[in-house]
């Protein structure tokens, strides 16, 4: 069994599976089904290993941000490239996250938040929590200049 992620596009699954796959490392398009009219119907991709499946379903359904997609970046300029792609098009939201062209929303987060939270003492982490959520773009320099306050 394999557990994938299903997203529902009006019409531009493709061109969100080949914008998605060319922000990403170690990603590809895997599958393209078309329907007997030529039209595509479901993209299957890969983004750093994870299984997803773009599907053309029409209008009736939209993407909202109760759900979105998780980015843990190993560098800033990791952050930063990914960020300009996906923003690219789309809006900035706040504490990194944001909602691209397509309509998806994406938290895109540096390694080192995790790391410096685990490391962080009560008043430390809530200093880089209240940096943290001033920013839309994260940055990892000012998350550390936080906590050293």
């Amino acid at each position: 069994m394999q557990v994938s992620t299903f997203l529902w596009f009006d019409g531009r699954a493709e061109e969100a599976a080949d914008h998605y796959t060319g922000v990403f490392d170690d990603s590809a398009v895997l599958d393209v089904q078309r329907a007997p009219d030529g039209r595509v119907m479901t993209v299957t991709f890969e983004l750093a290993g994870q299984r997803y499946v773009a599907y053309n379903g029409g209008p009736e359904f939209t993407f909202t941000g109760a759900i979105s997609l998780y980015a843990e970046c190993d560098t800033q300029e990791e952050v930063d490239r990914v960020w300009a792609n996906l923003t690219d098009g789309g809006k900035e939201g706040p504490g990194g996250s944001l909602t691209d062209r397509f309509g998806v929303t994406w938290q895109v987060m540096p390694k080192a938040l995790g790391e410096l939270l685990n490391a962080a003492g009560p008043d430390e982490a809530e200093r880089i929590l209240t940096a943290l959520h001033a920013m839309t773009k994260i940055d990892v320099q000012r998350l550390i200049d936080a906590r050293d306050q």
